[in-house]
């Protein structure tokens, strides 16, 4: 067999194994569903970086209370880098999202329990295939975020072992 073809077998295997564990897992571990309602009008923030910001964005932006999910950089020394600056390396700054939301209808709990389920916590050399200091993952929190943050970071751990 060619390569070409090999590589298309391993595709296609890696695909289904993708497609199938998603369905699978533990009911438990299933964070709770959104509060139902109108909009409040009440506005919180939190933000994430995960990787590609275009992965995190796409994570948080259909979830029932999200209102906004934009990309942009956090973290680093430069003041407003350019894409060119960051990819270059140099400015610290990682990729990151501000998820606007109404708490009245979704909780920064159920938001970064959501984080730690799409992310992989124990790679510090980025997120899957993108690779390099950009791509690395954090959550930026509030002094009231903060404890949120870090019980769901330790219950997350539990289950898949520590952050780096």
């Amino acid at each position: 067999m060619s390569l070409r073809p090999r590589l298309i077998a391993a595709l296609a295997l890696t695909l289904a194994a993708a497609c199938s564990a998603q369905g699978s897992g533990d009911a438990q571990a299933q964070p709770p569903q959104a509060r139902s309602g109108p909009d409040s009008g009440r506005r919180e923030t939190a933000v994430f970086a995960g990787g590609c910001f275009w992965s995190t964005e796409a994570n948080f932006e259909h979830m029932p209370g999200v209102v906004a999910a934009v990309s942009g950089y956090a973290g680093g020394r430069t003041a407003n880098p350019t894409y060119e600056q960051v990819v270059a390396g140099g400015t610290g700054h990682l990729e990151a999202v501000r998820v606007t939301y109404d708490p009245a209808r979704i909780s920064y709990r159920q938001l970064v329990d959501r984080f730690w389920r799409t992310i992989d916590p124990t790679d510090a050399r980025g997120q899957f295939c993108d690779r390099g200091a950009n791509y690395g993952t954090a959550v930026f929190a509030t002094a009231a975020q903060r404890p949120i943050a870090e019980a769901s970071r330790a219950a997350a751990a539990a289950v898949i072992g520590p952050a780096r």
